[in-house]
Protein backbone atom coordinates (compact mmCIF):
# COMPACT_ATOMS: atom_id res chain seq x y z
CA UNK A 1 0.00 0.00 0.00
CA UNK A 2 1.52 3.32 -1.09
CA UNK A 3 2.09 5.69 1.87
CA UNK A 4 -0.23 8.70 1.97
CA UNK A 5 0.04 12.07 3.71
CA UNK A 6 -3.55 13.35 3.51
CA UNK A 7 -7.18 12.20 3.44
CA UNK A 8 -9.04 14.53 1.10
CA UNK A 9 -11.80 12.41 -0.49
CA UNK A 10 -12.98 8.86 -1.12
CA UNK A 11 -12.40 8.90 -4.87
CA UNK A 12 -8.60 8.97 -4.54
CA UNK A 13 -8.45 6.06 -2.08
CA UNK A 14 -7.51 2.56 -3.18
CA UNK A 15 -9.51 -0.47 -2.13
CA UNK A 16 -6.59 -1.48 0.11
CA UNK A 17 -6.60 1.90 1.86
CA UNK A 18 -10.34 1.72 2.51
CA UNK A 19 -9.95 -1.80 3.88
CA UNK A 20 -7.03 -0.71 6.09
CA UNK A 21 -9.04 2.07 7.74
CA UNK A 22 -12.14 -0.08 8.23
CA UNK A 23 -10.20 -3.08 9.54
CA UNK A 24 -8.16 -1.04 12.02
CA UNK A 25 -11.26 0.72 13.33
CA UNK A 26 -12.34 -2.61 14.87
CA UNK A 27 -9.63 -2.79 17.58
CA UNK A 28 -9.96 0.94 18.21
CA UNK A 29 -13.65 0.50 18.91
CA UNK A 30 -12.77 -2.33 21.30
CA UNK A 31 -10.86 0.25 23.34
CA UNK A 32 -14.18 1.86 24.27
CA UNK A 33 -14.99 -1.21 26.36
CA UNK A 34 -11.84 -0.91 28.46
CA UNK A 35 -11.62 0.92 31.77
CA UNK A 36 -8.53 2.72 30.39
CA UNK A 37 -9.63 4.24 27.10
CA UNK A 38 -6.34 5.79 25.99
CA UNK A 39 -3.31 4.37 24.19
CA UNK A 40 0.04 6.17 23.64
CA UNK A 41 0.04 5.71 19.86
CA UNK A 42 0.26 9.43 19.03
CA UNK A 43 1.87 10.71 22.22
CA UNK A 44 3.84 13.86 21.42
CA UNK A 45 1.85 14.57 18.23
CA UNK A 46 -0.46 17.55 17.76
CA UNK A 47 -3.77 17.76 15.92
CA UNK A 48 -5.28 21.13 15.07
CA UNK A 49 -8.91 21.63 14.05
CA UNK A 50 -9.47 24.40 11.50
CA UNK A 51 -13.23 24.80 11.06
CA UNK A 52 -14.45 27.68 8.92
CA UNK A 53 -18.01 26.31 9.31
CA UNK A 54 -19.77 25.50 12.58
CA UNK A 55 -19.58 21.89 13.68
CA UNK A 56 -20.20 20.10 16.93
CA UNK A 57 -20.42 16.43 16.04
CA UNK A 58 -17.53 16.11 13.57
CA UNK A 59 -15.14 18.37 15.45
CA UNK A 60 -15.77 16.75 18.83
CA UNK A 61 -15.44 13.29 17.25
CA UNK A 62 -11.99 14.15 15.91
CA UNK A 63 -10.98 15.68 19.23
CA UNK A 64 -12.05 12.62 21.21
CA UNK A 65 -10.33 10.32 18.70
CA UNK A 66 -7.05 12.25 18.98
CA UNK A 67 -7.27 12.39 22.77
CA UNK A 68 -7.76 8.62 23.02
CA UNK A 69 -4.58 8.19 20.97
CA UNK A 70 -2.79 10.56 23.42
CA UNK A 71 -2.28 13.34 20.87
CA UNK A 72 -2.45 16.97 21.93
CA UNK A 73 -5.46 18.81 20.49
CA UNK A 74 -5.65 22.50 19.58
CA UNK A 75 -8.59 24.38 18.07
CA UNK A 76 -7.82 27.33 15.81
CA UNK A 77 -10.49 29.87 16.70
CA UNK A 78 -11.50 31.44 13.40
CA UNK A 79 -13.75 34.07 14.97
CA UNK A 80 -10.95 35.57 17.07
CA UNK A 81 -8.17 35.11 14.50
CA UNK A 82 -6.82 37.35 11.76
CA UNK A 83 -9.11 35.54 9.31
CA UNK A 84 -11.94 37.91 10.25
CA UNK A 85 -9.60 40.78 9.32
CA UNK A 86 -9.08 39.40 5.84
CA UNK A 87 -6.15 37.04 6.31
CA UNK A 88 -5.94 34.57 3.42
CA UNK A 89 -6.03 30.81 3.85
CA UNK A 90 -2.40 30.53 2.76
CA UNK A 91 -1.42 33.17 5.35
CA UNK A 92 -3.18 31.08 7.97
CA UNK A 93 -1.40 27.95 6.78
CA UNK A 94 1.94 29.73 7.06
CA UNK A 95 1.09 30.53 10.67
CA UNK A 96 0.17 26.90 11.32
CA UNK A 97 3.44 25.73 9.78
CA UNK A 98 5.28 27.76 12.39
CA UNK A 99 3.32 25.89 15.07
CA UNK A 100 4.71 22.56 13.80
CA UNK A 101 1.39 20.69 14.03
CA UNK A 102 1.22 17.11 12.75
CA UNK A 103 -2.44 17.02 11.65
CA UNK A 104 -4.79 19.71 10.38
CA UNK A 105 -8.47 18.79 10.28
CA UNK A 106 -10.23 21.21 7.91
CA UNK A 107 -13.86 22.11 7.30
CA UNK A 108 -14.65 24.87 4.81
CA UNK A 109 -17.64 25.99 2.74
CA UNK A 110 -15.47 26.24 -0.38
CA UNK A 111 -14.82 22.95 -2.19
CA UNK A 112 -11.13 22.25 -2.69
CA UNK A 113 -9.85 24.24 0.30
CA UNK A 114 -8.42 21.17 2.12
CA UNK A 115 -6.54 20.25 -1.09
CA UNK A 116 -5.06 23.75 -1.26
CA UNK A 117 -3.95 23.57 2.37
CA UNK A 118 -2.48 20.08 1.89
CA UNK A 119 -0.24 21.35 -0.92
CA UNK A 120 1.16 24.06 1.32
CA UNK A 121 1.87 22.26 4.59
CA UNK A 122 3.96 19.37 5.82
CA UNK A 123 1.17 18.35 8.19
CA UNK A 124 -1.30 15.62 7.30
CA UNK A 125 -4.53 17.29 6.20
CA UNK A 126 -7.88 15.59 6.80
CA UNK A 127 -10.97 16.88 5.01
CA UNK A 128 -13.82 17.23 7.50
CA UNK A 129 -16.17 18.52 4.81
CA UNK A 130 -15.63 21.01 1.98
CA UNK A 131 -18.61 22.68 0.34
CA UNK A 132 -20.74 20.20 -1.58
CA UNK A 133 -17.66 18.17 -2.51
CA UNK A 134 -16.62 15.53 0.02
CA UNK A 135 -16.79 14.29 3.60
CA UNK A 136 -14.55 11.19 3.57
CA UNK A 137 -14.55 10.27 7.27
CA UNK A 138 -18.36 10.34 7.32
CA UNK A 139 -18.38 7.91 4.40
CA UNK A 140 -15.87 5.64 6.13
CA UNK A 141 -17.81 5.56 9.39
CA UNK A 142 -21.05 4.86 7.51
CA UNK A 143 -19.41 1.94 5.72
CA UNK A 144 -17.98 0.66 9.00
CA UNK A 145 -21.41 0.87 10.64
CA UNK A 146 -23.10 -1.13 7.88
CA UNK A 147 -20.29 -3.67 7.89
CA UNK A 148 -21.11 -4.35 11.55
CA UNK A 149 -24.75 -5.00 10.62
CA UNK A 150 -24.37 -6.75 7.25
CA UNK A 151 -21.32 -9.01 7.31
CA UNK A 152 -21.51 -9.30 3.53
CA UNK A 153 -22.14 -5.87 2.05
CA UNK A 154 -22.26 -7.08 -1.54
CA UNK A 155 -25.76 -6.53 -2.88
CA UNK A 156 -26.96 -4.62 0.18
CA UNK A 157 -29.33 -1.84 -0.94
CA UNK A 158 -29.23 1.68 0.50
CA UNK A 159 -31.83 4.35 -0.26
CA UNK A 160 -30.45 7.87 0.28
CA UNK A 161 -33.22 10.41 0.91
CA UNK A 162 -33.11 14.20 0.80
CA UNK A 163 -31.03 17.03 -0.60
CA UNK A 164 -28.60 14.96 -2.63
CA UNK A 165 -27.69 17.85 -4.96
CA UNK A 166 -26.04 19.86 -2.17
CA UNK A 167 -24.81 17.03 0.05
CA UNK A 168 -21.12 16.22 0.40
CA UNK A 169 -22.20 13.29 2.58
CA UNK A 170 -24.31 11.83 -0.24
CA UNK A 171 -21.44 12.12 -2.71
CA UNK A 172 -18.85 10.47 -0.49
CA UNK A 173 -21.13 7.86 1.02
CA UNK A 174 -22.65 6.85 -2.33
CA UNK A 175 -19.16 6.32 -3.69
CA UNK A 176 -17.82 4.19 -0.86
CA UNK A 177 -20.99 2.09 -0.73
CA UNK A 178 -20.71 1.31 -4.42
CA UNK A 179 -16.97 0.61 -4.06
CA UNK A 180 -17.88 -2.01 -1.45
CA UNK A 181 -20.35 -3.75 -3.76
CA UNK A 182 -23.54 -2.19 -2.43
CA UNK A 183 -26.42 -0.80 -4.48
CA UNK A 184 -27.50 2.82 -4.03
CA UNK A 185 -30.69 4.66 -5.00
CA UNK A 186 -31.82 8.26 -4.51
CA UNK A 187 -35.16 9.65 -3.31
CA UNK A 188 -35.50 13.43 -3.53
CA UNK A 189 -37.68 16.25 -4.83
CA UNK A 190 -36.65 17.45 -8.28
CA UNK A 191 -35.03 20.60 -6.85
CA UNK A 192 -32.71 18.45 -4.71
CA UNK A 193 -31.80 15.78 -7.25
CA UNK A 194 -28.44 16.17 -9.05
CA UNK A 195 -28.63 16.95 -12.75
CA UNK A 196 -26.18 14.17 -13.52
CA UNK A 197 -26.59 10.86 -11.71
CA UNK A 198 -24.66 7.69 -12.60
CA UNK A 199 -26.84 5.42 -14.71
CA UNK A 200 -26.60 2.58 -12.19
CA UNK A 201 -28.20 4.69 -9.42
CA UNK A 202 -32.03 4.60 -9.61
CA UNK A 203 -33.84 7.88 -8.93
CA UNK A 204 -37.22 8.07 -7.21
CA UNK A 205 -39.61 10.95 -6.63
CA UNK A 206 -41.85 9.29 -4.04
CA UNK A 207 -41.67 6.77 -1.21
CA UNK A 208 -43.98 4.20 -2.83
CA UNK A 209 -41.69 3.70 -5.81
CA UNK A 210 -38.63 3.76 -3.56
CA UNK A 211 -40.03 1.04 -1.29
CA UNK A 212 -40.76 -1.12 -4.34
CA UNK A 213 -36.99 -1.09 -5.00
CA UNK A 214 -36.74 -3.06 -1.71
CA UNK A 215 -33.94 -1.25 0.12
CA UNK A 216 -32.22 -2.77 3.17
CA UNK A 217 -31.19 0.59 4.64
CA UNK A 218 -32.78 4.06 4.63
CA UNK A 219 -30.21 6.84 4.84
CA UNK A 220 -31.79 10.24 5.58
CA UNK A 221 -29.90 13.45 4.80
CA UNK A 222 -30.22 16.61 6.86
CA UNK A 223 -32.03 19.53 5.23
CA UNK A 224 -29.25 22.15 5.21
CA UNK A 225 -30.99 25.49 5.01
CA UNK A 226 -27.92 27.30 6.36
CA UNK A 227 -25.87 26.40 3.27
CA UNK A 228 -28.48 27.28 0.64
CA UNK A 229 -28.90 30.71 -0.87
CA UNK A 230 -32.59 30.14 -1.53
CA UNK A 231 -35.11 27.62 -0.23
CA UNK A 232 -35.65 24.56 -2.41
CA UNK A 233 -38.85 23.43 -0.69
CA UNK A 234 -42.06 25.36 0.06
CA UNK A 235 -41.94 24.52 3.78
CA UNK A 236 -40.47 22.11 6.31
CA UNK A 237 -43.93 20.66 6.92
CA UNK A 238 -44.44 19.88 3.24
CA UNK A 239 -40.98 18.35 2.97
CA UNK A 240 -41.72 16.13 5.96
CA UNK A 241 -45.06 15.05 4.53
CA UNK A 242 -43.60 14.08 1.16
CA UNK A 243 -40.02 13.04 1.88
CA UNK A 244 -39.58 12.77 5.64
CA UNK A 245 -39.76 9.61 7.72
CA UNK A 246 -43.24 9.96 9.17
CA UNK A 247 -44.65 7.68 11.86
CA UNK A 248 -46.46 5.71 9.16
CA UNK A 249 -43.22 5.17 7.23
CA UNK A 250 -41.45 4.11 10.42
CA UNK A 251 -43.98 1.30 10.64
CA UNK A 252 -43.11 0.21 7.10
CA UNK A 253 -39.44 0.08 8.11
CA UNK A 254 -40.38 -1.98 11.14
CA UNK A 255 -42.49 -4.42 9.10
CA UNK A 256 -39.64 -4.93 6.62
CA UNK A 257 -36.81 -4.96 9.16
CA UNK A 258 -34.96 -2.06 7.51
CA UNK A 259 -32.13 -0.17 9.20
CA UNK A 260 -32.12 3.62 9.50
CA UNK A 261 -29.17 6.04 9.26
CA UNK A 262 -28.62 9.80 9.39
CA UNK A 263 -25.33 11.79 9.44
CA UNK A 264 -26.61 14.24 12.06
CA UNK A 265 -27.51 16.57 13.47
CA UNK A 266 -31.14 15.60 13.03
CA UNK A 267 -33.96 18.07 12.31
CA UNK A 268 -36.77 16.40 14.25
CA UNK A 269 -40.09 16.79 12.53
CA UNK A 270 -38.43 17.50 9.20
CA UNK A 271 -36.37 14.46 8.13
CA UNK A 272 -37.60 12.25 10.94
CA UNK A 273 -40.08 12.00 13.81
CA UNK A 274 -39.43 11.07 17.43
CA UNK A 275 -40.76 7.60 16.60
CA UNK A 276 -38.04 7.27 14.00
CA UNK A 277 -35.35 8.29 16.47
CA UNK A 278 -36.64 5.64 18.89
CA UNK A 279 -36.94 2.96 16.20
CA UNK A 280 -35.14 -0.20 17.32
CA UNK A 281 -33.11 -0.47 14.13
CA UNK A 282 -32.03 3.17 14.10
CA UNK A 283 -28.23 3.27 13.78
CA UNK A 284 -27.67 6.99 14.43
CA UNK A 285 -26.08 6.55 17.86
CA UNK A 286 -23.97 3.71 16.52
CA UNK A 287 -22.76 6.02 13.75
CA UNK A 288 -21.63 8.55 16.36
CA UNK A 289 -19.71 5.92 18.32
CA UNK A 290 -18.19 4.47 15.17
CA UNK A 291 -17.14 7.95 14.05
CA UNK A 292 -14.63 8.05 16.89
CA UNK A 293 -13.25 4.60 16.08
CA UNK A 294 -12.90 5.34 12.37
CA UNK A 295 -11.24 8.70 12.99
CA UNK A 296 -8.80 7.03 15.38
CA UNK A 297 -8.02 4.61 12.56
CA UNK A 298 -7.49 7.49 10.10
CA UNK A 299 -5.14 9.30 12.47
CA UNK A 300 -3.22 6.06 13.02
CA UNK A 301 -2.99 5.49 9.25
CA UNK A 302 -1.63 8.98 8.57
CA UNK A 303 0.61 9.08 11.66
CA UNK A 304 4.03 10.72 11.34
CA UNK A 305 6.63 8.17 10.32
CA UNK A 306 4.10 5.77 8.78
CA UNK A 307 5.47 6.49 5.30
CA UNK A 308 8.96 5.48 6.40
CA UNK A 309 7.56 2.31 7.97
CA UNK A 310 5.85 1.42 4.67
Amino acid sequence: MTPRKDLLDIASLTDAEIAFVLDNAVPFKDLFKRSVKKVPTLKGQTMLTLFYEPSTRTRSSFEVAASRLSADVTHFDIESSSVVKGESILDTVETLEAMRVDYIVVRHKQAGTPNLIAKNTRASVINAGDGWHAHPTQALLDAFTLREIHKNLSGCRVLIVGDIQHSRVARSTSLIFRRLGMEVAYLAPGSMMPREVPQEIPQFGNWNDAFEWKPDVIYLLRVQGERLDEPLIPSAAEYHRNYGLTNERVEILRERGLHLMHPGPVNRGVEITDAGMNYERCLINQQVENGIAVRMSVLYWLRPGAAEQG
